[in-house]
């Protein structure tokens, strides 16, 4: 968890991702990453450099059909309140609209979800947990499918809902996450499209480049992330 917390305060204070008086909202799935951000955030704010309070926030996708008990007392034991929103997403998404791509509807509909408990609870901040090979897949996801050059940002403000969403692992590597996760409570996923989904297929896809050429995925960390690697057409003057 210590490499975890110095690669969040890393990015917390490159980015300016928390001020002082700030209620953040966790988003909490009850997968590997949104509980280490959870449990590192609540160690974090121990530290006292800034004066913020959180609380943790789950999206039921699934209509009340998910036991979170054990997600409840990993929140009582680090002093954090859970908030449990009941929904029909998963119904929604998959038995009516039978989406081929579900995942683009899934995650708007989460974040609509997220975005109005923060409202009802007066959070200023959401706080999600996409960390760096999040980061990286994004842009290819964008690149092949899209055409853009474009990733998630460490932070950005949504005016509609006037909160401002903040990544606070955006500069930590998955294999640190994966590390800190042990002996978490973490929920086994039940969407129908966890096995199935391009993003699943771009992380893979990733991963063989980096078998194939040495230090690729480092490089193309380094040139997402560094504004002084960038050079395209835009440029010309």
């Amino acid at each position: 968890m210590q490499k975890v917390l110095s690669t969040m305060r890393k990015a917390i204070e490159k980015y300016r991702l928390i001020q002082d008086g700030d209620k953040i909202a966790v988003g909490v799935s009850g997968g590997k990453d949104s509980l280490v951000l959870l449990k590192a955030l609540s160690d974090f704010k121990k530290f006292g450099l800034y004066e913020f309070d959180i609380v943790a926030v789950t999206i039921d996708i699934y209509s009340g059909e998910v036991d979170y008990s054990n997600l409840k007392k990993f929140c009582d034991e680090i002093n954090v309140e859970l908030y449990i929103e009941k929904t029909d997403i998963k119904h929604i998404v998959f038995d009516i609209r039978k989406e081929s791509n579900p995942c683009s509807l899934c995650a708007k509909m989460r974040r609509g979800a997220l975005n109005s408990v923060c409202n009802r609870l007066g959070c200023n901040k959401l706080a999600l947990a996409h960390h760096l090979q999040d980061v990286v897949t994004t842009f290819f996801m964008s690149l092949f499918y899209e055409g853009r050059l474009s990733t998630m940002l460490p932070i950005s403000y949504m005016s509609k809902t006037n909160i401002t969403l903040i990544r606070p692992l955006y500069l930590t590597e998955e294999s640190r996450i994966i590390h800190a996760s042990k002996d978490m409570p973490i929920l086994k996923s039940k969407c129908p499209a966890n096995d199935n989904s391009k993003r699943k297929e771009i992380k893979e896809l990733v991963a063989r480049l980096e078998k194939e050429i040495p230090l690729s995925k480092k490089r193309i960390e380094h040139a997402i992330l560094s504004s002084e690697s960038y050079n395209l057409l835009d440029k010309l003057k």
